[in-house]
């Protein structure tokens, strides 16, 4: 077992992970850290506790999309260029952001006075 120390929320963690995905883990942490960044955004003065599970949201969302319209792209073939995929993401993106926008208001509607 490797040792590795991510950072999710600007706290730091001790997790541990088979050697060899310590890399993976990381960039799972990166994306965790993203989402809890923007629940903060959405809605100001949130606990700990209530931004991760804002992020674990978020996720789960993401990831319902995903299996809803995604799975025809899933088995598609990578791209040869990165560039090709910037605009799809780039609307993928801020439908995203509008979705968690609304959810945010939803969820938390003195946020959406301030």
């Amino acid at each position: 077992m490797a040792d590795v120390e991510i950072g999710v929320g600007g706290r730091r963690y001790a997790m541990y992970c088979r050697d060899g995905d310590e890399a993976h883990l990381e960039r799972l942490a990166a994306l965790v850290d993203v989402k809890v960044a923007q629940a903060a955004k959405a809605a100001p003065g949130l606990t700990e506790v209530r931004q991760l599970l804002f992020a674990a949201i978020f996720l789960a969302d993401e990831l319902e999309e995903l299996r809803r319209g995604g799975s025809a792209s899933a088995a598609a073939p990578a791209p040869s260029s990165p560039q090709s995929n910037d605009e799809p993401a780039a609307r993928a993106m801020e439908s995203l952001a509008e979705r968690l926008e609304a959810l945010a208001q939803r969820l938390v509607p003195e946020a959406a006075a301030s």
